[in-house]
């Protein structure tokens, strides 16, 4: 077998394996993505009502609260960036970081200090190189997340709203995450979680066509926004998480079936030169049969004379 044959035959070999695990994770992906979708579908109805309470108890009330108050010149903003533990998802987590930078300059040009939080291996490494200041960071459960990881990343972030900003709290909270639209869509967005936008959820509703419901507040309108701003930012987050993890699932299915089409198209080729390395060398081993052949037929006519 010729040098250049077995080169092409050892690379078909490589690819084909290639294929195989990028087959197998194009699979495992797509079956995740169900399962992730039953998850965002699940915890939509509740962090729905929980938002309605929190408009209600603060439009039926004169209470001032960091969850519903907005201050006349905020000078400090906290960002929670959600990106991924792991790659091969294509540009999941780099639109994700891009928003986060769009997000930064626009809080920048308003004169706001920017807190940054991150969820994900990637994002923190992203600044890390960078040598950029992060408050604090999560990774480890990016594309399966519970809501105890919800709670632990919401604990910090409520802290600081409730700080004030000489004491280094924040005014707002935004969030950045990548929102699934469906298995072939995915946007990165960025929300501002508070102070919640009372006028913004009043015309959801209306058009929706929906009545916000009457509660009676006990001890006050104050406690009852003081329990419920935990379960508000924690639900929050985690219907962030899960959408954000159904949209790494679908980017890193999209990507291995991508690499997989690839590589089917890369064996056709390297098949195809393989086939005119070896039609080559045959050609070549008839040539030096028939002229070998010619030489001792001239040879033998030579003799006989």
């Amino acid at each position: 077998m010729g040098a250049q044959l077995r080169v092409y035959k050892r690379r078909i070999q490589a690819v084909t394996a290639t294929k195989k695990i990028t087959k197998a994770m194009e699979m495992i992906a797509a079956s995740r993505i169900v399962k992730a979708q039953r998850k965002v579908a699940a915890s939509k109805p509740y962090a729905t009502e929980l938002t309605r309470a929190v408009t209600a108890v603060a439009t039926g009330s004169n209470a001032k609260h960091p969850l519903t108050t907005e201050v006349e010149a905020p000078t400090r903003a906290a960002v929670l960036l959600v990106t991924s533990d792991r790659g091969l998802a294509g540009g999941y987590s780099s639109n994700a970081i891009k928003a986060a930078e769009r997000l930064r300059e626009r809080l920048a040009s308003e004169g706001k200090e920017v807190d940054t939080y991150i969820v994900g291996r990637k994002g923190v490494a992203y600044y890390g190189f960078r040598e950029r200041k992060v408050e604090d960071s999560w990774t480890g459960f990016t594309d399966n997340p519970a809501y105890a990881d919800a709670k632990s990343i919401a604990a910090p972030l409520i802290a600081a709203i409730q700080k004030d900003t000489a004491e280094g709290g924040v005014d707002e909270l935004h969030i950045v995450f990548t929102e699934f639209v469906s298995m072939m869509t995915q946007n990165a967005v960025d929300d501002r979680m508070l102070p919640l936008s009372l006028d913004e959820v009043a015309k959801e509703s209306t058009r929706k066509g929906e009545i916000l419901p009457l509660f009676d507040f006990e001890p006050s309108a104050e406690d009852v926004l003081d329990a419920l701003l935990p379960r508000y930012v924690e639900s929050r987050i985690y219907n962030a998480l899960l959408q954000a993890a159904a949209s790494e699932h679908a980017a890193r299915r999209r990507a291995m079936k991508s690499a997989t089409d690839n590589a089917g198209d890369l064996i056709k080729s390297l098949s195809r030169l393989a086939n005119a390395a070896r039609q080559a060398e045959i050609t070549q081993e008839i040539s030096e049969i028939v002229g070998g052949a010619s030489a001792l037929a001239d040879a033998t006519a030579g003799s006989d004379k």
